[in-house]
């Protein structure tokens, strides 16, 4: 090949290589973004502890609301005890027992509870029906009623309702509170009524307050709610009748309706006697009273 030659090959190939389009790598795609929404899992469901500790605790505290308002009502009705003019509560102790005594469901009972009035608890006062019932009628005792009264056992709510014939069968306590001796005087136990082979027609029960739907609220020992159940579980297994429980109180004592809490340990009154007269609450009290 000659010089000549191979020069002019050379400036073609330049001349071509000039000319030639540039070709640029293209950049890489961008990075798609997904327009899904990202998927929450759930967490797993509480574990049956979790959910107890959970119930138990918002249980608590229901609880703890409800004895806080009961403390703040007995608190209340206390001191509307105490600022009551003695005219007034002398006038209201006459009239509910007098009440209670002239009543055909008192006179018609054959065996009853009834508790003995303490001046210092303001409770409403019991002496004349206990007298009443305790009185005997020309030398018959057959016609007397049976009476049991109760007896404080121990600071763990529990209390017995024991029979007496007399005044003298009653001692004090040591919250000087009359009670019944755990034995008479020839040394023989006294008749428990959960013992007893008979039911009781009539329970005279006292309170701090009470509401016209049948609520009571007691001094918060418990003592008479644990008896009144354990005693209607009692009638209930023998197939006995169930007793009227009438509770006697002073008119600042009946509250509102709603205002008392309850629990599902806590025992409604069939009836109130106040100083205003009878008050009928449950279906039984109805058909017995017939007011």
């Amino acid at each position: 090949m000659t010089t000549r030659t191979h020069t002019y090959m050379s400036r073609r190939l330049l001349v071509a290589l000039m000319t030639q389009p540039c070709t640029l790598a293209a950049p890489p795609p961008p990075a798609t973004i997904s327009r899904r929404p990202a998927i929450l899992r759930r967490p797993p469901p509480p574990s049956f502890s979790q959910r107890f500790i959970t119930m138990t605790t918002n249980n608590q505290d229901h609880l703890d609301d409800l004895f806080k308002q009961k403390r703040m009502l007995r608190t209340k009705v206390r001191k509307a005890l105490k600022s009551m003019d003695p005219v007034l509560r002398s006038q209201e102790d006459d009239a509910i027992q007098r009440i209670v005594l002239e009543a055909p469901w008192f006179k018609s009972s054959e065996r009853l509870c009834a508790y003995i009035s303490c001046a210092a608890l303001r409770e409403v006062d019991t002496s004349k029906v206990l007298g009443e019932i305790l009185k005997s009628k020309d030398g018959d005792v057959q016609v007397r009623k049976k009476l049991y009264v109760p007896r404080v056992e121990d600071k763990n709510s529990h209390m017995r309702m024991l029979n007496i014939s007399s005044v003298d069968d009653l001692v004090a306590n040591s919250m000087d509170i009359l009670e019944p001796a755990a034995v008479d005087a020839d040394g023989n136990e006294r008749e428990d009524v959960l013992q007893a082979s008979d039911p009781v027609d009539l329970f005279l029960l006292p309170g701090l307050a009470f509401d016209r739907s049948g609520r009571r609220l007691g001094r918060g020992g418990g003592y008479y709610d644990t008896f009144l159940r354990n005693y209607q579980e009692l009638v209930k297994a023998r197939n006995w009748k169930q007793p009227l429980l009438v509770a006697m109180s002073y008119s600042p004592q009946i509250v509102d309706e709603g205002v008392i809490s309850v629990t599902q340990h806590d025992v409604p009154v069939d009836a109130l006697v106040s100083s205003a007269g009878v008050i009928p609450i449950s279906t039984a009290a109805i058909e017995t009273m017939k007011l």
